[in-house]
């Protein structure tokens, strides 16, 4: 459980590199349609390498094949339509306000359970309402050093992304087989989400012009620490207490702490404001949201 416990932990803090380099590149005049296609561009080789490590390439490329309009569909949902307004929302709040509004993502899995054909858990929605009223919170707050509409354009794009999210992921896993791991998976959605990914780098090109060598290197870190490291050690938490309802539990609890991370990283690196008192106290409904929803599992 220790074990588990310490990968949950680094999965949260390397997670929090998303926010917080997203921010960074904005600041630092990087135009945020690179720094959402270049995270996936460089997160697909790297996958490439442990599918092929793993010898699961022939498997999952037979796969994709079998109904590519599918995967293309909602591997294009599932990241797509997930990091490219995570990233534009970036452009409007400091990272931990994005970080802490991403939580979202929480609510909306469950809401989004009718769709395959469960019950809306209602313990999970009690916890979520916390995860909004802290969200509520946050965004009040936050007005005084945002603009009104900065902020609701921010909370749009945060919506969409954390519908999308759940959504595109959870459908693949119910349309993958057993044989097909999580590695294998998540390549496939990254390699099938590529022809939307190589439009908006186009568009980006043609607006922007060619990212700069700072931005490459943020989106290659951002790709390598969140897209792999903190993706890998995350799922191997998982396993090693998926036989134990309650550890499990305690494990999904612990990406509570990219908030908190997120909120140390900015301030510390990016001179982010720190949050108002009630913005404490929304960010701490947050993660008491949070960790009611993993342990009423």
């Amino acid at each position: 459980m220790k074990k588990a416990l310490v990968y949950g932990i680094l999965a949260s803090l390397f997670f929090a590199f998303t926010f917080i380099f997203n921010r960074s590149m904005n600041l630092t005049g990087g135009y945020w349609m690179w720094s959402a296609g270049l995270r996936y561009l460089f997160t697909l080789p790297l996958l490439w390498i442990l599918v092929q490590r793993q010898n699961g390439m022939d498997e999952v490329m037979k796969e994709t094949r079998s109904n590519p309009a599918r995967w293309i569909l909602w591997s294009t949902v599932g990241f797509g339509l997930f990091y490219l307004p995570m990233t534009m929302a970036s452009v409007y709040g400091e990272s931990w306000f994005v970080a802490a509004t991403w939580q979202l993502t929480i609510v909306a899995g469950v809401l989004l359970t009718p769709l395959f054909g469960k019950k809306i858990p209602v313990k999970n929605l009690a916890f979520s309402g916390v995860i909004l009223s802290g969200i509520f919170l946050l965004q009040m707050t936050h007005m005084e050093s945002m603009e009104t509409k900065g902020m609701i354009m921010a909370l749009i794009l945060i919506l969409i992304a954390a519908f999308s999210y759940p959504l595109g992921n959870r459908k693949m896993m119910a349309y993958c087989p057993p044989s097909i791991n999580t590695t294998q998976r998540v390549f496939g959605m990254t390699l099938c989400s590529m022809p939307f990914w190589i439009g908006i780098s186009i568009i980006a090109a043609v607006r922007y012009g060619l990212p700069s060598g700072g931005q490459m290197l943020q989106s290659f870190i951002v790709a390598l620490f969140s897209g792999v490291v903190a993706t890998l050690l995350f799922f191997e938490a998982t396993n090693l207490t998926k036989h134990n309802a309650k550890q499990l539990a305690v494990i999904e609890a612990t990406q509570s702490g990219e908030v908190l991370f997120t909120l140390l990283g900015g301030i510390l690196f990016l001179g982010d404001q720190m949050p108002s008192v009630p913005g404490f106290v929304g960010i701490l409904l947050i993660v008491a949201g949070m960790i009611g929803n993993s342990l009423a599992v």
